[in-house]
């Protein structure tokens, strides 16, 4: 008989499990919801849960779990994503906060809790460890998003090995989070470690600088924003004043050593940073301003093998080979050099995207900014690199005097570009294909900007 995992780990019915804007709910309430909305579901093997409120998504996730359901999650909710995901699961059912959510599937609008009824004695379920409960997808940025199963038992050594990692185990939180739940960060960051690390969570998913403000108003300390390099700079640059925090977190995209004392100092907490991926859930975590070296959670193990590094061991769902080229050190930390896919060759001499990136970022002054390879060479035969950079109190001239100290001449881009802003998507990256599209329009096909 297999061993198995209670839904939530080490809670008592009393415990604030979430905060709503009715006001906090508890571990026993939550369970309420969920078996309440189980007996509401539709049959099937599948069920695709695509409500942004992240209480409900929380509840719809529970839910499935009692009434014997997967979860599909995927992080990019376009129409064809959609449309494919439900061709390649016969019988899914949507459960969503708007009548629309996926057009041409079943689905389920998220009820009012209130008029549903309640079993005598929710109790806590329990879980079989080896049970497929959740499909994640990746972005699809590099390709079509690819389906990576979870285990229930992996799950829970997930939300135990980040919350100790981030010493969360010794001092819960509120949670804030400005990520989707559907994907892995927001997945693992602000619901897992509620789950299975004693933290509690805020039900929105706030975007803009106020309603982050009032989202962090409306929860008591000690308290964590779970967020992107993105939404942290729109933060700081919006001026409002920010309420206490205890931590903050940050994933999706490299984040800048510049943004993070920023960080810390406007909102007097330390910034931390986890790196893992789909495919691998989070392996490991770092303190921005404290160096580059990024520390292994518990039972994680990192082996190389030619120029590819897997990580397996703890949460890890099998042996994963990871996208990036990693140097581990003797401490048993490691570096990260860029993804595979990143590696740049111009004129014999080698560079990563993201070691350009980490660079350009480390520039006082600059907010956000990204370099750029084109497919395509330009009018000479030459293939240029491109930057675009947000640093509202810097010029072009000033930024790449800067650069010239940090770089090999070859790597300078040509052009650099200065926005407002750059186009990243709800979970804080760059798509190449947003890229493409930014330098198609700034720099045109020939290479001048």
């Amino acid at each position: 008989m297999n061993a198995t995992s209670p839904l939530i780990s080490d809670r008592a019915p009393d415990d604030v499990f979430a905060w709503r804007a009715q006001g906090a709910v508890t571990v026993r309430d939550f369970l309420g919801d969920a078996h309440a909305l189980a007996a509401q579901l539709p049959a099937g093997d599948w069920l695709l849960n695509m409500c942004e409120d992240r209480y409900h998504f929380a509840v719809g996730f529970a839910a499935g779990l009692i009434a014997g359901k997967v979860s599909l999650q995927p992080s990019s909710q376009s129409p064809e994503t959609l449309q494919r995901l439900a061709a390649d699961h016969p019988g899914v059912c949507w459960l969503g906060d708007r009548p629309d959510t996926v057009p041409g599937v079943p689905g389920t609008v998220f009820p009012d809790l209130a008029t549903l009824p309640r079993p005598a004695d929710a109790g806590m379920p329990q879980i079989d460890d080896e049970r497929v409960v959740a499909i994640l997808f990746t972005s699809g940025s590099t390709g079509l998003p690819q389906p990576h199963r979870k285990t229930w038992g992996k799950l829970v050594r997930n939300g135990r090995a980040e919350s100790r990692a981030l010493g969360l185990l010794d001092r819960p939180v509120a949670i804030v989070g400005t990520v989707p739940t559907q994907h892995s960060y927001g997945f693992e960051s602000t619901f897992l470690v509620a789950l299975h690390g004693g933290s509690s969570f805020a039900a929105g998913k706030p975007f803009y600088p106020q309603d982050i403000v009032a989202a962090l108003q409306a929860v008591p300390r000690p308290r964590m924003l779970v967020t992107t390099p993105f939404h942290l700079s729109a933060l700081l640059a919006s001026g409002l004043a920010v309420p206490p925090l205890d931590l903050i977190l940050s994933a999706t995209a490299p984040l800048s050593p510049e943004l993070a004392r920023r960080a810390e100092a406007y909102c007097g907490a330390p910034v931390h940073e986890i790196y893992g991926s789909t495919e691998s859930s989070a392996l490991a975590s770092r303190r921005t301003i404290e160096g580059a070296a990024w520390q292994l959670m518990q039972a994680v193990r990192l082996e190389h093998e030619g120029d590819t590094t897997y990580a397996n061991g703890g949460h890890v769902e099998g042996r994963v080979p990871l996208a990036d080229v990693i140097e581990s050190r003797a401490d048993g930390s490691f570096l990260l050099h860029g993804r595979h896919a990143d590696l740049i060759n111009i004129a014999g001499k080698r560079t990563s995207l993201a070691y350009l990136n980490h660079q350009i970022g480390a520039v006082p002054g600059v907010v956000d900014a990204a370099f750029f390879l084109p497919d395509e060479a330009g009018h000479d035969g030459v293939t240029r690199l491109c930057a675009f950079v947000v640093a509202p109190t810097l010029d072009a001239r000033t930024l790449m005097a800067a650069l010239r100290q940090r770089l090999d001449a070859i790597f300078l881009p040509r052009p650099l570009v200065l926005l407002d802003a750059l186009p990243r998507n709800a979970t804080g990256k760059l798509p190449r294909t947003a890229l493409q599209a930014l330098h198609a329009e700034k720099v045109g096909p020939h290479g001048h900007g």
